[in-house]
């Protein structure tokens, strides 16, 4: 069942134009984090407190239909905010391309974690230099497809 509600634009006037074209092209446009050329997805959570639909990009870390997300923040001592209204409200969107899907999240450890870390960093080697900076353990969460 897909989210609704309202939309709650983000405050990154870089974040929600990339979303918004990613959406509004119907995933044709804007599938790429400026300057890299490599693939990004949106997410789309609930707002942890004020309850409106949030739209963020991501980097797309994908194995056999199931993705991980990194809550990084560019290595940040914070998690970002999408990181909290995700595990406040778990059942979310995610757009690939033309294809967008519900999914429910789930925060990963130990070897599991591990995998995906691996995976995330292959896709994005960026995320090896941000755990660096970083005194706390950056979350990985895996979003599975909703089934029905």
């Amino acid at each position: 069942m897909p989210l609704e509600g309202e939309y709650g634009p983000s405050t990154s006037d870089w974040a929600r134009a990339q979303a918004e074209a990613y959406e509004a092209s119907g995933g044709r446009e804007a599938t790429t984090l400026a300057d890299t050329g490599m693939p990004v997805v949106v997410l789309t959570t609930v707002g942890a407190k004020s309850g409106l639909l949030r739209k963020t990009a991501l980097m797309r870390v994908e194995d056999h239909g199931r993705y991980a997300v990194v809550a990084s923040r560019g290595g940040a001592p914070e998690h970002p905010q999408w990181y909290w209204n995700l595990l406040a409200n778990p059942h979310v969107e995610l757009q690939d391309g033309p294809v967008r899907r519900d999914y429910q999240a789930r925060q990963l450890d130990g070897v599991e974690r591990d995998e995906w870390w691996a995976r995330a960093v292959a896709a994005y080697p960026p995320y090896a230099d941000y755990q660096e900076r970083t005194d706390r353990v950056i979350p990985v969460l895996l979003l599975e497809p909703i089934e029905g």
